[in-house]
């Protein structure tokens, strides 16, 4: 019999998961620990994975103009970084159940509170992968090429944590592919302005990552695992206003790499925008941080889908003129 406080909704949730989101309220039964494996029941990740392919697109689009074969790409991005997050987590809870068993804030996950099994996991994540695929397959032959080499950084990305101090870095290189990704998916290739826009993806994720990993330092410190969190420690907030100017930089110059050999004027204003709102809700949020304070943390790192928004509407904008 459940305890007292569950309802049938709330029954097997995850204990950081919002609340009433909408596995809890929607999803069947049978459904919500597979769903919850895929943390589709914190939709935050799927949109910090999607964002870079939108910014990539767009990227791409302020150099010839927008095409109706880009809805389909914006469409199909949205629905591969469903799949391949739920396919990444799927992963990353695989290789980690021992270590999420011992941290309080993880132990009610599907795999270490026993409502699936490895075996079950792991025929999951194979599901979302081949359904990725399917979408991936209708792009062309770059963007699929990028689109499988992905797999190797998401494949490495959860031991990371074992063997550096900077997994976050490698979660930045797993997270943001999508902005190399889209953008060869309009163009057919990758240009200088698309890496560096991948650069300042990275830039961004070790920043709102860094955040989101103070929630669990504690935790770590008993296990052993390493972060950007427990290595930067008290400096935290004065190395995140680093990763902050690089986030910035590194999108500015990309995009005057991209747009300013067109010369057009109110273009580039409107793209140069973009950096400027992410950089300035970046720095409300360093404003706002305090690292010894989880549920702030949380909230911050949420508030990154805002974020990235602000950045791909003045870019698509852009694309626009």
């Amino acid at each position: 019999m459940a305890p007292p406080s569950e309802t049938p909704e709330t029954r097997g949730q995850v204990a950081d998961a919002p609340r009433n989101n909408w596995v809890d309220r929607l999803a069947p039964d049978w459904s919500r620990p597979w769903l919850r494996l895929s943390r589709a029941d914190r939709p935050i990740g799927t949109w910090l994975l999607l964002l870079p392919c939108w910014w990539g697109l767009a990227l791409a689009a302020m150099e010839d103009g927008w095409r109706w074969g880009d809805l389909w790409i914006a469409a199909g991005c949205a629905l591969g970084a469903f799949l391949m997050r739920g396919a990444g987590c799927t992963w990353n809870d695989i290789t980690d159940r021992d270590f999420d068993a011992s941290v309080a804030r993880t132990r009610s996950r599907p795999i270490p509170s026993g409502q699936v099994t490895v075996k079950g996991a792991i025929a999951w994540m194979f599901i979302q992968m081949g359904l990725s695929a399917v979408i991936l397959l209708t792009f062309n032959r770059t963007a699929i090429a990028l689109g499988f080499a992905s797999i190797l950084i998401v494949a490495i990305y959860p031991f990371a944590k074992r063997f550096t101090w900077w997994p976050q870095a490698f979660l930045g290189l797993a997270f943001n592919w999508g902005a190399l990704l889209a953008y060869a998916a309009h163009t057919g290739t990758v240009s200088v302005g698309s890496v560096l826009l991948y650069a300042a993806g990275v830039a961004w994720t070790l920043f709102y990552d860094t955040i989101y990993a103070h929630q669990d330092k504690e935790d770590d410190v008993l296990i052993g695992v390493k972060s950007t969190a427990r290595l930067f420690g008290a400096a935290t907030g004065r190395i995140l206003s680093i990763f902050m100017v690089l986030t910035i930089l590194l999108m500015a110059v990309a995009i005057l790499a991209t747009a300013l050999p067109q010369a057009a004027v109110l273009k580039l204003v409107v793209a140069l925008a973009a950096p400027w709102a992410l950089g300035w809700h970046l720095w409300l949020q360093l404003s706002r941080l305090d690292i010894d304070d989880s549920a702030l943390c949380l909230r911050l790192f949420r508030s990154n889908r805002d974020a990235g928004l602000l950045a791909a509407l003045f870019l698509a904008a852009a694309a626009c003129l």
